[in-house]
């Protein structure tokens, strides 16, 4: 029954259907081969229902409405300033400058694909200008994006928080240390590419300049106080956060900057509904499909196939780091949270793994497998954003693609890099 579910999922996929119609036409072929007729199929519904009940979910809409109204204001461009204040001076400065205007817009918004729009739309020309190449530069953004996915809050996070059971808070601040080494490594390879290819250096800011761009990125930056410190003070949960940080992007871009018209913002309301009812209908569609093959005992009888019941906790991590990896560069990365965590959270259980360490290992795979080839989305996000080819969207891509498999290896065998921030917090 398995190869049938999956064949049909397949060859779906490849005729071009959204993700969510091979996932019902799993999940009903797998319920008529275990019930025999559609007779009790409100309970595949209620099934359904059941997946996007938790109250968690709410948190998901929020933290897009947030984002795209912070997409269409100031608010990017702010804290795009301060950081080339900062830092636009070093030896690769504006490729830093990027990716860390990446990471400060990803603890803003976190989504990869509002960060790929927010900060590569302005940035891309500038460093062309500046004499960096085009598959570089690319690169750099859609991978720089994936840090969006660690830094709190993560969209990622708080889906797998709620298939698998997880605080979403200790997620949230697990996902910092990674998301910084990130950080700290594509800065470097930025400086080794403007040192090897010999770019200029922008022009050093004054102080003044830098005290300036600084003070303009003081509203922008109240994103992050509001989700980090809000939480981790006992003030909001990470739902009230994401409804705290809407009201705040809706001041900031209104009132503030003015920059929003009630025209504009009803024209983003629009467009996060569209998003978000994307969004839940997979989640309900994942839901159902992971009941069908939980029932079927499909993931019991494929993991026993690759032996992964008599590994340890570190083979474990290796094997669920490749299945996610593989599975987001072929299949949008809710889908495969969605479809791969209940898979694979009894033998989480049965070796004693740490929940938070686990996601925060699938959250960064899942980025990986986001900006990688043949379909990762961001990638996609790219072509339809910059209007480049596929190939030229790719061709930079290793060696980002290394360096977030490198920390990925880092985690499992040093899993403190995500764990000593959370166990400062709550232990």
């Amino acid at each position: 029954m398995g190869l049938t579910i999956f064949s049909i999922m397949i060859v779906l996929l490849l005729l071009g259907f959204p993700m969510m119609i091979p996932l019902l036409a799993g999940a009903l072929v797998g319920f008529l081969s275990i019930f025999g007729d559609f007779s009790q199929i409100e309970t595949m519904v209620q099934q359904m229902m059941a997946g996007i009940r938790p109250a968690s979910l709410i948190a998901v809409p929020m933290f897009i409405f947030a984002a795209d109204i912070m997409t269409r204001g100031q608010s990017a461009g702010r804290l795009i300033d301060m950081v080339m204040a900062f830092v636009g001076h070093l030896r690769g400065g504006l490729a830093i400058s990027t990716a860390a205007a990446c990471t400060m817009f990803g603890a803003v918004s976190g989504s990869t694909q509002a960060t790929v729009v927010a900060v590569g739309t302005p940035l891309r020309p500038r460093m062309q200008k500046a004499g960096y190449g085009d598959s570089f530069i690319l690169a750099l953004i859609v991978n720089s994006s994936d840090i969006a996915f660690l830094i709190p809050p993560s969209i990622g996070m708080i889906i797998y928080g709620v298939v698998s059971n997880t605080s979403i808070a200790e997620l949230f601040i697990a996902g910092i240390g990674p998301g910084l080494l990130i950080l700290v490594l594509f800065s470097i390879y930025a400086w080794f590419y403007a040192w090897k290819n010999n770019v200029p250096t922008e022009e050093k800011a004054s102080w003044g300049t830098r005290f300036r761009a600084l003070r303009d990125a003081l509203w922008p930056l109240g994103f992050p106080a509001i989700i980090i410190g809000g939480i981790y003070g006992g003030i909001f949960s990470p739902t009230e956060a994401a409804a705290a940080c809407v009201l705040y992007a809706i001041f900031l871009e209104m009132i503030v900057f003015r920059e929003l018209t009630f025209n504009g913002l009803f024209q983003t309301a629009k467009s996060t509904g569209l998003i978000t009812a994307v969004v839940f209908v997979l989640v309900a569609a994942g839901a159902a499909f992971s009941w069908i093959i939980s029932f079927a005992q499909i993931p019991q009888a494929i993991l026993s196939g690759v032996g992964i019941n008599e590994m340890g906790q570190i083979g474990v991590l290796f094997v669920i780091s490749i299945a996610f990896f593989i599975g987001c560069m072929f299949v949008d990365p809710i889908v495969v949270i969605l479809v791969m965590v209940p898979i694979f959270a009894p033998v989480v259980q049965a070796v004693g793994l740490d929940p938070v360490l686990v996601g925060t290992i699938i959250t960064l795979q899942v980025a990986i497998g986001s900006a990688t080839p043949p379909f990762g989305c961001d990638i996609f996000t790219a072509i339809a954003v910059f209007k480049r080819p596929y190939m030229d969207v790719i061709r930079g891509t290793p060696p980002f693609i290394v360096i977030l498999l490198g920390v990925s290896v880092a985690l499992i065998f040093f899993p403190q890099i995500a764990l000593f921030l959370r166990d400062m917090a709550f232990n």
